[in-house]
């Protein structure tokens, strides 16, 4: 029998890195996501084969049940089949009915959106498997990939939340999002993809007191998700910027590569790749095309 499950993608609009630490962070569910599609098989393994947006295979392989229970990791050259390898191996802790009680499997996974986008191919992914086995999303995931989980309440959800860890555990507050200005929303691809493992080692590195951080941006998230000017809501997320660009030592994406544009971008989620936010009266995709940035797409288009 053929059993699918599906998750939404995500973008971090405020809290990237202090969510971590307990900030408000308000994400946005995308209309692009990742489907898991799991039919019985009797090969004693996992026929897994992955497919990108276009249909093209980007990762194929037989993992055999022994691995997975074991654990097995193989040289660096399979650093995906390792990686998934450590998430089934977690599961399988989790539930060990989908091996025991099973004689194999073909799965496929079918992203909607580029994987190098870094719109949750691997909160995605983490979020079906755990629908398939019936485990906690979030233990899978602080066992496995670790992060704040917000990626996870982005794939469970169709509308904008607030995410928050408390005491270690997420809540999620659905809110309406929806200002009059979602016509001057742009986002943005920056034409690389960034690790969230490595950025979040940096910024544990460099944080020192955090907790005055977290109060100003937590009162910066309660502005932009209540913002009824566009003006409002970009001044908003220039302090942000300001604020996360003291706390990472690092340039703003706006003072590194778009010093001369006529409005406010923001990074989401790990700086220095992925998407970013742009806001301003007019469109802006000729400006960004003009710089080699050719990915521009509209709020609507993009948001749930």
């Amino acid at each position: 029998m053929k059993k699918t499950f599906y998750s939404n993608g995500k973008l971090l609009i405020t809290g990237e890195y202090v969510v971590l630490d307990g900030a408000k962070a308000f994400a946005l569910p995308t209309k692009f996501g990742q489907n898991l599609i799991v039919e019985e098989a009797e090969n004693g393994s996992i026929h897994w084969k992955s497919y990108d947006h276009d249909g093209s295979i980007w990762f194929e392989e037989n993992i055999s049940f022994v691995s997975i229970i074991e654990r097995k990791q193989y040289e660096e050259i399979h650093n995906i089949k390792n990686t998934l390898l450590e998430i089934l191996h977690e599961a399988y802790l989790l539930n060990s009915n989908f091996i025991t009680l099973s004689k194999g499997y073909t799965i496929t996974t079918e992203l909607t959106f580029p994987k190098f986008w870094g719109l949750g191919t691997s909160s995605t992914l983490i979020n079906n498997i755990a629908q398939w086995l019936e485990i906690d999303a979030y233990e899978l995931l602080k066992k496995s990939f670790g992060g704040s989980g917000y990626d996870l309440a982005c794939a469970q959800n169709d509308s904008p939340i607030i995410y928050q860890l408390v005491n270690d555990s997420p809540t999620i507050q659905n809110i309406d999002f929806h200002p009059n200005f979602t016509q001057n929303i742009f986002f943005v691809y920056l034409n690389k993809k960034q690790s969230s493992k490595s950025a979040i080692a940096s910024y544990i590195d460099k944080q020192g007191n955090i907790q005055k951080t977290i109060e100003i941006i937590n009162a910066i998230t309660k502005t932009i998700v209540s913002a009824t000017e566009a003006k409002e809501f970009a001044l908003a997320l220039q302090k942000h910027e300001i604020e996360m660009s003291n706390v990472l030592e690092l340039q703003t994406v706006q003072e590194a590569l778009f010093e001369d544009f006529n409005g406010v971008i923001k990074s989401l989620g790990a700086w220095g790749g992925d998407f970013v936010l742009a806001i301003s009266k007019d469109n802006p995709t000729d400006y960004f095309k003009e710089r080699g940035f050719d990915v521009v797409i509209p709020y609507h288009e993009m948001i749930l």
